[in-house]
């Protein structure tokens, strides 16, 4: 759940993270005002889908195992998103070049962190891992000064990685040596993080700048992560013995809702009010995943995951606008 938008510098976001290259961001944007539904309707919608997200992996894990919920999340996206192709009438992607690279793309942007934070909730609360989420931009920030050359630090993107994962360390309750969680299930959910700017980085350097569509490139990535997860879970699960009316209904609201129409919405959104002010979903989609954790879900919430999560967002916002 981390969107990725390519303008020169990098705005980070989580759902459905997808492939973004630098062209046709401009030409859709008289288009969306003239028609359509209003860019606040959509940011609502895409920070509500996105908070409840953690929700619905939670819930499926109920019925089913970890992996079959995030190939079911990615198989139900994937279907979203060839259906919105077919109705443009746009192609997948073609070439055996592009689809290695998308393969690659898939399995960092979608594949690998979906399983992580699926199975991380096993563990640890749904409204820690969407908290652990926010601080994809942290990461993305520490790996771009050491993978991009080009992408030098300010002081105040500095400052705001070391407030952001001084906010983690809040979050986890550092002082009291992390009692009260499961570190496995909170390093499986910061790692899940970290996957997306490692995919980010690998999209900047092989991706940026081709000439097709942003739904072309992200159906066939999607594809190939929904492929990579049939293959795992083929092997690695056993069918389940019954399809619990919640669970399923959470693993498809997960993958029609979370991912695909998660990715319509937030390029009409980026397309429409440009990346910096789409972007700004980031600070409330851990602060509805709290929401939405706490009040259906009946999760305990301790002050520490409260005033760490502020701590990680004020710091997320500083890398993000100290660029």
């Amino acid at each position: 759940m981390c969107l990725f938008v390519l303008r020169g510098e990098s705005g980070l976001m989580p759902a459905a993270t997808t492939v973004v290259t630098s062209t046709d961001t401009s030409t859709p944007l008289v288009t969306a005002r003239r028609r359509g539904v209003d860019w606040r309707v959509k940011f609502a919608a895409l920070s509500l889908i996105w908070g409840f997200s953690f929700l619905f992996m939670k819930v499926g894990n109920r019925g089913f195992a970890p992996l079959q919920v995030t190939l079911g999340r990615l198989v139900a996206g994937t279907a979203v998103l060839l259906v919105a192709l077919a109705v443009k009438r746009q192609p997948l992607p073609r070439g055996m070049g592009l689809w290695v690279r998308l393969a690659v793309a898939g399995f960092l942007l979608n594949a690998l962190p979906f399983a992580l934070f699926a199975y991380s909730e096993e563990r640890i609360p749904s409204q820690l891992a969407g908290i652990c989420n926010a601080t994809s931009p942290l990461w993305g920030m520490a790996l771009s000064v050491v993978a991009l050359t080009e992408d030098r630090p300010t002081r105040r993107r500095v400052a705001g990685l070391g407030l952001g994962f001084l906010g983690v360390l809040t979050v986890l309750g550092a002082w009291q040596g992390f009692r009260g969680v499961d570190p496995l299930g909170a390093a499986m959910a910061l790692a899940a993080s970290l996957s997306y700017p490692v995919g980010w980085i690998w999209v900047r350097r092989t991706l940026a700048g081709r000439t097709e569509s942003h739904l072309t490139l992200t159906s066939g990535q999607l594809l190939l992560a929904a492929a990579q997860l049939a293959v795992v879970t083929g092997f690695g699960t056993h069918l389940p013995g019954s399809f619990e009316l919640a669970p399923t209904l959470s693993v498809l609201a997960l993958g029609v809702l979370g991912t695909g129409l998660a990715f319509l919405l937030q390029y009409g959104l980026v397309a429409e009010v440009g990346p910096t002010t789409a972007q700004t979903v980031t600070y409330l989609t851990p602060l509805v995943a709290t929401v939405a954790g706490v009040t259906v879900l009946g999760e305990a919430l301790h002050w520490n995951t409260l005033v760490g999560a502020v701590i990680v967002l004020l710091g997320a916002a500083l890398v993000q606008r100290g660029s």
